[in-house]
């Protein structure tokens, strides 16, 4: 199967009252989409970076109560998890999708890998100038990438639960959404653009 894009059905999935009823259309309506979108993504990576990459798509599993308001694909050089791990994400809100370089809480090394990034604060703001960042994977609001300062790096550094995301989120309406090889095409070069971080990361461990 191919991914032939997202559906204004796939945003409204997040609308769905009760973490049972939210989750099971999760799993039939977005899961089925993350599998195709993660095996080509898979496929890219590897070959991008000489390295074998592994798809993790999100369970929810430590859910009781209340349903998720997000959900996503994880991309990761290791087969068993991605947390600890820096990693490349694809998900949706109930109106965007987001693109990540997503460095998280759990993250080995964190300190190290945060550091190398503060000393290459002014890179990161040479990226796209449409690109976005969040601080915390849990919330929708992220902030522009002109926004970014100095302190919010050094945050994630010095703050045990301080995060860094990086990429881009596209609407609900983006016309690149509906169109599955645009939006391959996208998130393709999203990443070859975030690689480089991806990279320093790996490296700031040794």
């Amino acid at each position: 199967m191919t991914f032939n894009g997202f559906t204004k059905e796939d945003f409204e999935t997040f609308s769905i009252e009760g973490l049972e009823e939210r989750m099971e259309a999760i799993q039939t309506r977005i899961q089925p989409k993350f599998q195709e979108i993660g095996s080509h993504l898979v496929s890219f990576l590897s070959a991008e970076l000489g390295n074998e990459m592994f798809l993790h798509i999100a369970k929810h599993a430590r859910r009781t109560v209340n349903p998720p308001n997000d959900t996503w694909l994880a991309i990761a050089d290791n087969k068993r998890g991605y947390k600890k791990h820096p990693h490349f994400q694809v998900g949706l809100f109930d109106d965007h999708v987001f693109i990540w370089l997503a460095l998280i809480y759990e993250l080995d090394y964190k300190k190290e890998i945060a550091e190398s990034y503060v000393k290459s604060f002014d890179e990161l703001k040479q990226l796209p100038s449409n690109y976005m960042v969040s601080l915390d994977h849990t919330k929708r609001d992220a902030i522009s990438l002109d926004k970014l300062q100095l302190k919010d790096v050094e945050r994630f550094r010095d703050v045990k639960k301080a995060e860094f995301l990086i990429g881009q989120h596209l609407p609900a309406g983006d016309p690149r959404l509906a169109d599955g090889k645009k939006f391959l095409e996208t998130v393709e070069a999203t990443y070859e653009t975030l690689i480089p971080f991806y990279r320093q990361a790996l490296q700031a461990k040794n």
